[in-house]
């Protein structure tokens, strides 16, 4: 069974809303490539850094809901370290009731 996550992706801030899309329709690829889904994707916008990271000062946050073998996280990993477009993802799998009533 797919267990249901939340990721929070960190895209360079360098990037305008065409490429932003584009970038998100890129994870959602790399997770149907896996046999996930993409269940909601819900945009927070730029956000600066408490401190420079590898020189950048700060991305735009996105946060998605996605479903996903519980295996496969390791490789969705590898799969969006190989995306330059991603700067950093963080995932946290989510409990179904919680989800339900965060919606």
């Amino acid at each position: 069974m797919k267990t249901l996550y939340e990721g929070l992706f960190i895209f360079p801030e360098t990037l305008d809303e065409a490429q932003l899309d584009q970038a998100i329709e890129a994870v959602k690829v790399e997770l149907e490539k896996l046999n996930g889904t993409l269940e909601s994707s819900t945009r927070l916008g730029k956000r600066s850094f408490a401190r420079p990271l590898r020189k950048k000062k700060g991305g735009i946050y996105v946060v998605v809901m996605f479903r996903l073998e519980g295996e496969q996280i390791a490789a969705l990993k590898h799969r969006l370290k190989l995306s330059t477009n991603v700067f950093r993802a963080q995932f946290m799998q989510k409990d179904e009731a919680t989800a339900a009533q965060e919606a």
